[in-house]
């Protein structure tokens, strides 16, 4: 699949990709990273709901595959808006597709929405999603404490990033 030369896309999600992307998740910890609300496995009713209450539900194409997912919620024009939802193929992580679906989420975000900031919540053991939204230009500004299903705490980070002005 995928190697230093493959093109990705984006567009919206269609009905078909929800089984997919429910088997991207594969254990119950990746998915409460992706979906906290979520039981274990993912199921395409879940992630259904979510996306209903969500706006700008969008997959990355690497050629016709689907390989990512994200949406956009709490979307304030002009203000902020938040990435939520995101999740990466298992077998393509670590090749640049979490970074393409990070930029496409805010490059809706600002042409739509006009917003100034991107906002999201990354469990601390996402490391992975850390290094990646650190190196994309998002900060951590607090931790939240959330309990998982197993009644661990969990350090959640909220991370921000400020959106250049144009010409800027």
């Amino acid at each position: 699949m995928p190697d230093n030369t493959f093109t990705l896309s984006h567009r919206p999600i269609q009905p078909d990709d929800l089984p997919l992307i429910c088997s991207f998740p594969r254990s119950e910890q990746e998915l409460f990273m992706l979906f906290p609300k979520a039981t274990y496995p993912l199921t395409p009713s879940q992630l259904q709901e979510s996306i209903n209450a969500r706006l700008d539900p969008t997959v990355v194409l690497c050629g016709e595959r689907v390989v990512g997912f994200a949406n956009l919620y709490q979307c304030e024009p002009d203000r902020t808006c938040w990435i939520g939802n995101v999740v990466v193929d298992p077998d393509l992580r670590g090749k640049g597709i979490g970074t393409y679906l990070i930029n496409t989420m805010i490059g809706i975000a600002v042409q739509k929405y006009r917003v100034k900031t991107m906002e999201l919540f990354c469990m601390s053991h996402n490391v992975a999603g850390l290094f990646l939204y650190t190196r994309l230009g998002f900060s951590p500004t607090r931790i939240e404490e959330r309990v998982d299903r197993h009644g661990n705490r969990i350090a959640t980070i909220h991370m921000i990033r400020t959106i250049a002005e144009p010409g800027a």
